[in-house]
């Protein structure tokens, strides 16, 4: 599922489980990112994990990725 730094995520809920399984879901991003959101809202990323608060998404991204917005994946609703 993980290679490194250089390990490729297909989805979002990937994303999250590697982060809950190692930890870092609640770890600060080193640069807090603005997300817009599926539901036409946006919310500021400041985890590696991160729930919009008007619907729900989950958004993950891994600490070795979390320099590239592109890398943000959403995991679905309440995931």
């Amino acid at each position: 599922m993980h290679e490194g730094c250089s390990g490729k995520f297909e989805s979002g809920k990937q994303i999250v489980d590697k982060l809950r399984m190692m930890g870092f879901e609640r770890q600060a991003m080193p640069l807090p990112v603005k997300i817009d959101c599926e539901c036409q809202k946006s919310f500021i990323m400041k985890t590696f994990e991160s729930k919009c608060p008007h619907c729900g998404m989950v958004y993950g991204v891994t600490p070795c990725h979390a320099f590239d917005k592109s890398n943000i994946l959403a995991a679905g609703k309440d995931y």
